[in-house]
């Protein structure tokens, strides 16, 4: 029976390209779409650019655009990345557009004139405000330390951490993340939707935990919704209301019947995906309330682990409470990592650009399938290993199933015209049925988002098919035509098992699946298609191999070689003098080329603290005029050997020096991202001291030391 599926992924923000982690999340759901439209059910797969707030409004000024222009830009530079991957949304749309405003303002007066009693409440707060700024902080715009985990450098709004949800004003030790200094507290009127209300917690609890989400995040959810005592004797509350306004001047949706507030950036971005549907149904003169008001109709979201707060307790209580249709499921993914577990990170050097990807001519279904085969339904991390990578698509993508065909296709072209015999022996009859009674269990595993799964077990009916081969050696049957009835038969089973995993990958590999298409002459998008492959065309090669020197243009990895120039000169370096400047020898000679390899450059101490643990240690957070892949501040943190010397309130607001490209070192205490410079002594016990350099006045985060 055929499905009605409405099908989203998060929403990115509109301030910087798309990531990896996009991407991942972008083919995950691609795949699930593409499946399913194989089975026959109709879907309707839509995105949007989530356009609104602070931070947009920001950095379009420092553009010096407006922030329509702003996103508008931005939204023109996502085609090559959808395109380039396979990644085949049926809409794209923008918060900022009408049906946004319209569905996001209708929403809130439903969910504030109910019958039974408003959800909304006015009340008056306290907020941070930047002195320096002059202006009310975003959530996002400041940073802390969680009061629930104590983890550092977490953002005003929930911890990317424990995953709590607070209020700015809960945060420990908080400080603006535009500039570094502790932020006052000011009155202003807000706008609450009441989530703590009793009829939302029931809703909230009997959705939550009926099944339908997976059970590590209905678990964790859980926990939010119990009054419990934490570690240090702190009470976490449960569900708190939710602050769904912001003052101007703010980039939104201006509340109704409130001049001058604007809704919260996370009210209207989900209903963003609302406004996508309801684009894409007008544009084909498709109802959409008729749409929304099927009572047959499935609606998903895939989205990453940070986000889950804001989708399976926010999102599901406005749809309810405004009399409006909820998801059957939230689909929660985990981080993408790279090599050594570490979270992706363009900054730090850790980072896979898609575009760079696609630039060095990478096959765009190498990642498809890698990724497809690390997948599960899980919210697990999942990591990106070059050299498994590289195996991976080699050995399995093209030396197990890409190569079924290449070792078949020329002896049936050349001997039999391209016609396949319909006559297959015992053994080959066999391995085809096996194959097609896989159907089942491979939709089971694509339908459940085990897509690892599902190629694993694609991956071994290809290891019976290359059993199959060995077994009958073609090669062998093609020196003596004598051979020909049982080579032409064993051609022929291999190109149908062929064209049967090949449908099985299909979701996975839509560009391959379409060549394999012509090259068969049969439909690889239909999941029940059982035809025989009757001929074929001539073989055209499917696909390339993944290199060593790809994936090293991709990481832009450099090998120094054994005798390197520094090595030597350290070996050679004299013992120090008692006349040495400071207490050491110069270093070797250098040359500029040497020289320009260090990138120093000036940074301010926005943050700083002891780390507990050690004597020696200060945690330095840093501004070093960065931003991250969303375009948003990026601070970094530096484990520094200055405790002796310093407290750590003497350092907040200097500037320093900081080496940048220094690769990033995990220590006891975390990952230190760079070095800061300071003198001391070469005889560290006469004489004592640590001197951490400053530059003179003037000088601003970011700017390179020449």
């Amino acid at each position: 029976m055929s499905r009605q599926l409405f099908v989203t992924t998060a929403l990115p923000y509109a301030n910087g390209n798309f990531h990896i982690g996009h991407i991942m999340e972008y083919i995950q759901a691609d795949i699930w779409v593409r499946f399913q439209r194989m089975q026959g059910h109709a879907v309707d797969f839509v995105g949007a650019d989530d356009t609104h707030g602070a931070p947009i409004m920001i950095a379009a000024d420092k553009a010096g655009k407006t922030p329509q222009q702003f996103v508008a830009d931005i939204a023109a530079g996502r085609k090559p990345y959808l395109d380039g991957f396979h990644i085949q949304f049926d809409n794209w749309h923008s918060t900022d557009a009408p049906e946004n405003h319209d569905l996001a303002r209708q929403i809130y007066r439903d969910l504030r004139d109910r019958a039974d009693g408003s959800l909304i409440e006015v009340r008056t707060i306290e907020q941070f405000f930047d002195p320096e700024k002059n202006m009310f902080l975003p959530d996002r715009f400041i940073k802390g330390e969680c009061p629930k985990c104590h983890s550092k450098d977490q953002y005003g709004d929930n911890c990317e951490v424990c995953g709590s949800v607070y209020a700015p004003t809960d945060l420990i030790n908080p400080y603006s993340a535009l500039s570094g200094v502790k932020p006052e507290l000011k009155s202003s009127e807000h706008f609450f939707f009441k989530l703590s209300d009793p009829r939302c917690v029931a809703f909230l609890e009997q959705w939550t935990q009926d099944g339908k989400l997976q059970p590590e995040v209905a678990n964790k959810i859980k926990e939010w919704f119990t009054v419990r005592t934490n570690p240090d004797g702190t009470t976490s509350e449960g569900l708190g209301d939710w602050d769904i306004s912001r003052d101007a001047p703010y980039f939104g949706i201006e509340i109704p019947d409130a001049p001058g507030k604007y809704f919260y950036v996370w009210l209207d971005a989900p209903v963003g995906y609302l406004a996508s549907l309801k684009n894409l149904l007008e544009r084909h003169g498709r109802d959409y309330d008729a749409y929304m008001a099927n009572p047959a109709l499935e609606q998903y979201h895939f989205i990453g682990k940070d986000i889950v707060t804001f989708h399976t307790l926010f999102w599901p209580a406005m749809l309810h409470f405004s009399g409006r249709k909820t998801p059957d499921n939230i689909f929660v993914h985990g981080f993408l990592t790279v090599n050594n577990g570490e979270k992706m990170s363009k900054s730090r050097g850790t980072g896979l650009d898609p575009l760079k990807y696609l630039h060095l001519g990478m096959n765009p279904e190498w990642l498809r399938y890698y990724l497809a085969a690390k997948l599960s339904a899980r919210n697990e991390d999942i990591d990106f290993n070059a050299d498994d990578f590289m195996a991976r698509v080699n050995s399995d993508l093209i030396g197990k199933f890409v190569n079924i065909a290449s070792r078949a296709a020329g002896f049936l072209t050349k001997r039999f015209e391209g016609k396949l015999s319909q006559e297959w022996g015992d053994s080959g009859s066999g391995l085809l049925k096996e194959i097609a009674a896989a159907s089942s269990s491979i939709a089971q595993s694509y339908d459940t988002r085990e897509f690892g799964k599902a190629t694993r077990e694609i991956m071994l009916l290809a290891d019976k098919v290359n059993a199959y081969v060995d077994q009958n050696k073609p090669w062998d049957l093609a020196k003596d035509s004598a051979n020909n009835a049982q080579l032409h038969a064993v051609c022929s089973v291999l190109i149908n098992a062929f064209a049967m995993l090949t449908r099985y990958l299909a979701p996975v590999l839509p560009s391959l699946a379409t060549a394999v298409q012509t090259f068969v002459g049969q439909s690889m998008t239909d999941w029940n298609a059982r035809a025989n492959v009757i001929a074929i065309q001539p073989y055209q090669h499917l696909m390339q191999r993944v290199t060593p020197e790809q994936l090293d243009a991709l990481f832009g990895v450099v090998e120094a070689a054994p005798d390197a120039p520094a090595a030597k000169a350290k070996a050679a370096a004299p013992a120090s003098s008692a006349n040495a400047p400071g207490g050491e020898d110069l270093a070797p000679t250098i040359h500029i080329d040497d020289f320009v390899k260090v990138d120093l450059r000036i940074a301010k101490i926005v943050h700083c603290e002891a780390v507990e643990g050690s004597t020696k240690l200060l945690r330095l957070t840093l501004d070093a005029g960065e931003k991250d892949e969303a375009g948003q501040p990026r601070l970094r943190n530096v484990f520094s050997g200055i405790a002796s010397m310093y407290q750590p309130q003497q350092l907040v607001g200097q500037l320093t020096v900081l080496v940048a490209n220094l690769a990033p070192r995990k220590m006891k205490f975390g990952i230190s991202e760079g070095m800061v410079l300071a003198a001391s002594h070469g005889d560290e016990a006469a004489h004592p001291g640590i001197y951490v350099l400053t530059p003179w006045p003037g000088a601003l985060p970011g700017m390179r030391i020449r």
